[in-house]
């Protein structure tokens, strides 16, 4: 029998941090004996080399194993594994049938991944109102980064019809649950209402959490806005 897992998830953080390759061992021993949870945390540990040496195929393997027992979260990761070439060779069409089968299982990052294939046609054939659809489905589950989308089809009347007011509204309920972009655009609208301060709130917000990728985009937008106070955001970053 397998020794059971800490069920509190800051404790195992812990032992990882005090013993990794013991709890490495602990959670394979547990994955083996069929704990579903094992098995999706083994994954990740094999995708973050962590107690291990870094194998993503191993946690190619461990997902799938996770995704046919029923885990939703296992079924979204390997969607991300086959989208971004993990362990594998990419492939859209399987990260396609992955991400739905966890928007079909109920889970919010399943829907967003799924839809944002269905919004560009990659591996599925395009379909943006089925994109908008499970945006809009994952957005009112709390899902921050469906929330930015669904504001940006109301902001622009992307496959719906405009309505400004209830963009701003997920603009702001996006970047109150933590999504960078959406506080960005929440930040621009503030902006364009003179409301400056909350704007700025924001953009330090999204400044401080952004991705790279992010970052290159914003940066200069920030660096020739009208506004003194939003300049002088850049000109803090690069001091």
């Amino acid at each position: 029998m397998s020794t059971p897992l800490p069920s509190d998830a800051t404790a195992l953080a812990r032992q990882l941090l005090s013993d990794p390759q013991a709890t490495f061992a602990q959670i394979r021993e547990a994955a083996l004996a069929g704990q579903l949870d094992a098995q999706l945390l083994l994954a990740q540990l094999y995708i973050e080399g962590k107690g291990v040496a870094r194998d993503e195929h191993a946690a190619l393997l461990w997902y799938e194993t996770a995704a046919n027992n029923g885990s939703a979260l296992a079924m979204n990761m390997l969607g991300r594994c086959h989208e971004l070439g993990q362990g594998c060779a990419p492939d859209a069409t399987l990260a396609a049938v992955w991400y739905r089968n966890a928007a079909e299982a109920g889970l919010d990052w399943g829907m967003y991944n799924h839809a944002n294939l269905l919004a560009t046609g990659r591996g599925v054939p395009q379909d943006r109102p089925r994109a908008l659809a499970l945006y809009t489905q994952a957005a009112h589950m709390g899902h921050a980064k469906s929330m930015n989308l669904l504001a940006r089809h109301l902001e622009d009347g992307l496959e719906t019809g405009r309505d400004p007011q209830a963009a701003l509204d997920w603009y702001r309920r996006s970047a109150e649950a933590g999504d960078f972009r959406g506080q960005a655009n929440y930040a621009s609208i503030l902006l364009q209402d003179g409301r400056i301060d909350e704007a700025l709130h924001w953009l330090r917000l999204a400044l401080a959490h952004g991705s790279p990728a992010f970052m290159t985009h914003i940066v200069p937008e920030l660096a020739a806005s009208p506004h003194p106070r939003v300049r002088g955001l850049v000109t803090h970053l690069a001091s």
